[in-house]
């Protein structure tokens, strides 16, 4: 049997690259079969290269636990694609056993792939100048996605509950900026002077393992508890397993129901894979849907006009043109739009609303936001990762979100249950 142990991964992945792409593509269809293939060659050629390079530095002792860890990896990523040919909603044992180490050690196989790839260029130049200390040195460091998927399967389903201000029409920067806000983590702030619109966003909650009907039940509770002026739903409610489960989504937003009339919602991309289920959802707890369409709302600050852009991929600027052209402003009321994806907040018109809110982004995932600092993976690129922004008079929030999507992969981005407190000049 010891003898067998260190072939036992490698048979396992064997088997998982021939037979669940084949099983998929059989009971599913080819896409999913396409999409399984590809995610599983490429965390097993990562884990494949991590495996059998670890005798080299990893003790002797150790050894055999690590060769154990890795097939029981592999067996729970096998077993949790498996399921996703015929997906729903599992129970805790189900996510505790399969779906979630199943995850972790897909993420970490899937990241070893790419982080291998780029220490070989240091390795080259060592190699090349015969610094063969220095490379037995950086061997243990094939390890580290392992270490960051176990750090983040425990650090990303939290969330952080905040109190953040944010101050509209002061800034007013001829290009897209950060502008600064107020965001309070433990302590409370006094009130301020005139009564703040007070808004809680649910971003991106995406029901499934991670986020089961319980936990995001509990969580949108926790919110409504609150007593905000408005709760306003971003998109990307569900996962593959939450798309086939008729009912999770309407029981994990029932405590919505305390608040009649001041709810109201987009859809995000993942929700037009499921478009009925989550139409249903929220129409089971009274929330208004706004796709392409828009609402007044009365709220202890006044009234507030909300317009609600659908999810698109394409032609993003002529599809907002549209939409406001369609629901001009109201005299005399403040003007949100909901906006699924931030990168298109870039398409918005010059001075159409008064705040944009997204999601989208999960606030960047990897950063070091939890430190104190703006900064993540995201903050060069063409989407605003998390915070407050402003272009001319169109400000935007991109909240952190309420959940994430299949790796769990949140390091230093915390996930958000914040209440907004929304002053105008």
């Amino acid at each position: 049997m010891i003898d067998a142990l260190p072939w036992i991964f490698p048979t396992l992945t064997l088997v998982t690259l021939v037979t669940i792409p084949l099983y998929a593509g059989l009971r599913r269809g080819r896409f999913y079969s396409i999409f399984s293939a590809i995610v599983l060659g490429l965390t097993a050629l990562g884990a494949g290269l991590v495996y059998f390079r670890m005798a080299d530095y990893v003790p002797a002792a150790a050894l055999p636990w690590l060769q154990v860890a890795f097939a029981l990896g592999m067996l729970s990523t096998a077993a949790h694609y498996a399921s996703l040919v015929n997906a729903r909603m599992r129970g805790r044992a189900f996510r505790g056993l399969i779906s979630i180490p199943g995850q972790v050690f897909l993420a970490a196989g899937f990241m070893s792939t790419f982080w291998l790839l780029a220490l070989l260029i240091p390795r080259a130049l060592l190699w090349a100048f015969g610094a063969n200390t220095l490379l037995g040195w950086l061997a243990p460091l094939d390890l580290l996605p392992y270490a960051v998927a176990f750090v983040a399967a425990f650090t990303s389903p939290r969330l952080s509950p905040e109190l953040v201000r944010l101050k509209l029409g002061t800034a007013r920067p001829e290009n897209f900026s950060r502008v600064p806000m107020e965001r309070h983590r433990r302590k409370k702030p006094e009130p301020l002077a005139e009564r703040p619109l007070r808004v809680v966003q649910i971003a991106d909650p995406h029901l499934g393992p991670w986020q089961p009907v319980a936990r995001l039940q509990r969580i949108v509770a926790e919110l409504v508890a609150r007593e905000p002026d408005l709760i306003l739903l971003t998109g990307d409610f569900l996962t593959m397993e939450s798309n086939a489960t008729a009912g999770a989504l309407a029981e994990a937003l029932s405590p919505l129901r305390e608040l009649p009339g001041r709810c109201f919602a987009v859809f995000g991309n993942h929700d037009h894979e499921a478009p009925d289920e989550v139409k249903a959802g929220l129409s089971a707890n009274g929330v208004r849907l706004l796709n392409d369409d828009s609402c007044a709302a009365e709220t202890p600050t006044g009234p507030v006009q909300i317009v609600g852009a659908d999810y698109v991929s394409k032609g993003r600027g002529e599809h907002l043109t549209q939409l406001l052209a369609d629901h001009p402003r109201i005299e005399g009321h403040r003007r949100l739009l909901l906006l699924h994806d931030p990168s298109a907040f870039h398409d918005l018109p010059d001075d159409a609303v008064d705040l944009v809110l997204s999601g989208h982004t999960h606030g960047g995932q990897m950063g070091l936001v939890s430190f104190g600092f703006n900064w993540t993976v995201l903050a060069h690129s063409r989407w605003p990762d998390h915070g407050h922004f402003a272009r001319g008079s169109n400000h935007l929030y991109v909240h952190r979100g309420t959940g994430f999507y299949g790796f769990p992969l949140r390091v230093g981005v915390p996930g958000e249950a914040s209440m907004l407190e929304l002053s105008w000049d």
